[in-house]
This record gives structure tokens, C-alpha cells and sequence, in this order.
């Protein structure tokens, strides 16, 4: 294959701190590890350094709330427009204004637009100021109208596809799943002294929750749960940010469980391989993710993991942790079940270093590209 030159198109990077910003990182390392050439489009950030030539900021707004996402404004620098002139892929992250560029842009270049389907859309009705039905409709319109002007679609799960099958999308699928380093997550170290800084007893128990502290992760479950736990010495350690923060820790005076919960707030990626190898189980609630990135990084910790029962959640998991229904006593049961298991943890197994290790899929996703690169392109209208 000659040498590729792939523009990735996202409505969220770093700074931020997310799965989808996760994902591009390790698709970008992939390429790059295959000697082929990225170029990343994001919005700008204020007060942020970008430390990569080959990253692109366009222009951008704050959002009228209470966010650190930003409203790309399409607007590139004549500089950047020759940067990006000469791309053989653009793959986009986003149906928003950076997808929409990266369609346009692909159209007049006459090179394949490639999608990679990240969120539920209609999940998120709750952050817009109208009608719940009426919005979600707006959001399965979108996403089914940029999903068929995609010459090819990603979505990480068998479910998904079912979902957007579901919308009425017409265009081609593949189902790869978002990768992680396994050997990354793998490696962290089980530290006395961080568990300590998170309020765990010495002889205790640490219930373990990643992730964005929003109203779709579902975490009221994860609480009401936990309230139910009675294990001696257990102690929830919540990790992430985010606009529903102050409700959670209000329900948690509510439940009594405070005084054993503790909201520790963003870590840098780096640190989180010793965070699950420091923590006794997770506990998954989130009904809203097409795959949910921090059950594989668990799993690669070795980390036992119990999560609600969802399509997508089933295609992550299988048989490599306790799936359970979206009730607190049920899933309180299952964390308990877990917690006093005298098990030794378990290496990343065979089947899920093939199916979610980033340089495979990496791999995968070229030959997708030189595909679709492989076969003409109609002209923009």
C-alpha cells in the first residue's frame, strides 16, 4: 500500500478527556505506526498548547452551558487549507460542524469520507432546552442523513449496527471496535498508598466507576446500588467530571453512603492502569455508550467487572464479566458477589487481545481505507 495521508475530523480532543478523544489518539498511533501520515481537525481550545504540528485548531465558541466542549465555527486559515489539500481519507468523529467540513472537504477532493459512529445522539435529549421526542427525532434524522453521505461507517459493536440498521441508515457498515493499548492497561500496579488517598480502608474493598459524570451514564444506579452493599470495608471511588457531579454527591448524602464514597475528579490517562489495578471490581451502569471503552480497559487490567445489561454491553463483555439487570438490588448482589471472590487477577485473554487491541484494529481500519480508496468516487455536486 503507497502511503496514505488520512485527515481525522472531531468534534472533541485534547484536553478533554473522553472515550471518543481516546479512540482518535489510538486510530492516530495506529496509522502512524504503519508509516502512513495523520492530520487531526479540532476545534481550538482556550489557554491550551497544542504539542503536535500535525494537529489542526479551527476557531470555536463555548457552548452555552456549563462545558468544556466548544462550537467548531468552519472556518479554516489558508495555510491549513493546503495542509489539508492533499488528504487520501478524511474520517470524521462527529456529525456536527467538523463532520460536516470533513464531508464537504472529502466531496472536493474526490477521496472516500469515512464515519466512525461514537454516540448515541438521541441519548443526549436531555441537554437541549425542547421537547424530549421532538429532539430525539432531530438527532436520529442527523445521524441517519451524515451516516448515508459516508462512503463507509464504523460503529464498535454488532448493536450498533443494529441500531443504525434500526434508523434507516443505508450505507455500507463495518463493525471494528475502538481500540485501546493492552499491554498499557495491563501493566498498572496495585498501590496501598493510592487507594489510601482515595479513602479506602487498609483492609477494604474498592467498587471502582470511570467515566464522564453526566445524566445518560445512568450513575443514580451505580449509587442506589452501592447504598445496598454491605460488605464489610467497601468504598466507591468515582472517577470523572462532569455537569452532574453536585446531584450525584447530593443522592449520596441522600443514601447515607458519603461518608464511603469518594468523587476524586479526573486522572491523566496515564494513571489510570494503576487505578483499576488498585481496585477490587467496576461497576458499569451506563446504558447510552455504542461500546463503552473503560470495560476494555478494565478487562485488560484484569479488573472483574459488573455492568447492566445492554446489546452493546454484551458485545464488549460476553463471558468475561457478571452482566446483570438495570436494578440496584440485583446489581448491588452482583458487586458483593464480586468483592469476596479469593481470585488471583486474570491476564488479558487471547480473544480479547485480538478483538481490541489497537494496533490490530489499526490494521483493520487501513485495509478499510485502501478499499475504499481502491474504488472511484463520484464528484461533488
Amino acid at each position: 500500500m503507497s502511503t496514505l495521508r488520512i485527515g481525522l475530523f472531531t468534534e472533541v480532543y485534547r484536553p478533554i478527556k473522553n472515550g471518543i478523544v481516546a479512540s482518535v489518539d489510538a486510530l492516530a498511533n495506529a496509522i502512524r505506526a504503519r508509516g502512513h501520515e495523520v492530520v487531526c481537525v479540532a476545534p481550538s481550545v482556550p489557554n491550551y498548547r497544542e504539542d503536535r504540528d500535525d494537529v489542526v485548531r479551527i476557531p470555536s465558541l463555548p457552548l452555552p452551558t456549563r462545558t468544556a466542549y466548544r462550537l467548531a465555527i468552519p472556518l479554516l486559515r489558508h495555510d491549513f487549507e493546503r495542509t489539508l489539500g492533499d488528504l487520501s481519507i478524511v474520517h470524521t468523529h462527529s456529525p456536527f460542524v467538523t463532520g460536516w467540513m470533513g464531508a464537504r472537504l472529502a466531496r472536493r477532493l474526490r477521496v472516500p469520507l469515512v464515519f466512525t459512529y461514537h454516540t448515541q445522539l438521541e441519548k443526549y435529549a436531555h441537554y437541549f432546552p425542547f421537547e424530549s421526542r421532538m429532539t430525539r427525532g432531530a438527532a436520529a434524522h442527523l445521524t441517519r442523513s451524515y451516516a448515508d453521505s459516508a462512503d463507509a461507517v464504523i460503529v464498535p459493536t454488532a448493536a450498533m449496527e443494529a441500531h443504525l440498521r434500526a434508523l434507516g441508515v443505508r450505507s455500507r457498515i463495518e463493525i471494528v471496535p475502538s481500540g485501546i493499548d493492552l499491554a498499557f492497561f495491563a501493566g498498572g500496579r496495585w498501590r496501598g498508598d493510592l487507594r489510601a488517598s482515595l479513602g479506602v480502608p487498609d483492609d477494604g474493598k474498592m467498587v471502582l466507576s470511570v467515566g464522564r459524570l453526566g445524566r445518560e451514564k445512568n450513575l443514580e444506579l451505580t449509587l442506589e446500588a452501592f447504598a445496598r452493599v454491605r460488605t464489610a470495608g467497601a468504598h466507591l471511588v468515582v472517577i470523572g467530571e462532569g455537569l452532574h457531579r453536585s446531584a450525584l454527591q447530593r443522592l449520596a448524602r441522600r443514601l447515607g453512603i458519603a461518608g464511603r464514597t469518594t468523587f476524586a475528579g479526573e486522572f491523566e490517562r496515564a494513571e489510570l492502569p494503576d487505578v483499576y489495578a488498585s481496585a477490587d471490581a467496576l461497576a458499569f451502569t451506563s446504558g447510552s455508550e455504542t461500546q463503552g471503552l473503560v470495560l476494555v480497559e478494565a478487562l485488560a487490567a484484569g479488573l472483574p467487572v459488573v455492568a447492566v445489561d445492554t446489546p452493546q454491553t454484551r458485545d464488549v463483555l460476553g463471558a468475561s464479566g457478571l452482566i446483570v439487570p438495570p436494578d440496584p438490588v440485583g446489581l448491588a448482589a452482583a458487586i458483593e458477589a464480586t468483592l469476596v471472590r479469593i481470585l488471583p487477577r486474570s491476564p488479558p485473554a487471547q480473544t480479547l487481545a485480538a478483538r481490541f487491541d489497537e494496533q490490530a484494529l489499526g490494521s483493520r481500519i487501513l485495509g478499510l481505507y485502501a478499499d475504499l480508496a481502491a474504488a472511484p468516487v463520484e464528484a461533488a455536486g
